[in-house]
């Protein structure tokens, strides 16, 4: 399978995760290429990806963001270290989904726990990005940035 088929399954594989983790209606836009740096405002969740192909799925939002995600999924409103370890595992759930969803479809693939960045900070070093907004209803923009390593 060639790279581009294997990135075009991943990317499928994404919002069909996306999907079936946030219990909540969104509106995902179409994806385009992105250059370096990537640059977080606020929170993020960052989850490598090795296997047939290599590269990071990074989850970006605000703190109110995945907060309004956590209390959503679990009925409370979550802050603090609370927050920062439910953004972790939410990237988990999503990226975990993943590899199930992609081996459907003859892409192996295996994740790295998930890395929870807090603040603003940019991020290099990558060969090729692709970004996929998404809109959650009653939350806000939610960002998914899948960067390829060569």
């Amino acid at each position: 399978m060639s790279a581009s088929k294997h990135i075009q399954t991943i990317l499928n594989g994404t919002i069909q995760s996306l999907k079936s983790v946030i219990p909540l209606s969104m509106d995902i836009k179409s994806p385009s290429l992105m250059v370096q740096p990537f640059e977080q405002t606020e929170m993020s969740v960052l989850i490598g990806i090795i296997g047939d192909i290599k590269g990071r799925i990074i989850i970006d939002s605000t703190s109110n963001g995945f907060s309004k995600i956590g209390a959503t999924m679990f009925g409370m409103p979550l802050e603090g270290e609370m927050l920062e370890s439910f953004t972790g595992e939410l990237g988990n759930m999503i990226a975990g989904n993943l590899c199930t969803s992609v081996a459907a479809n003859g892409v192996e693939i295996d994740i790295t726990p998930p890395t929870v960045i807090v603040g603003t900070t940019k991020l290099f070093g990558f060969q090729h990005a692709f970004k996929l907004p998404v809109e959650i209803e009653d939350v806000g923009e939610l960002t998914i940035i899948l960067t390829i390593d060569e």
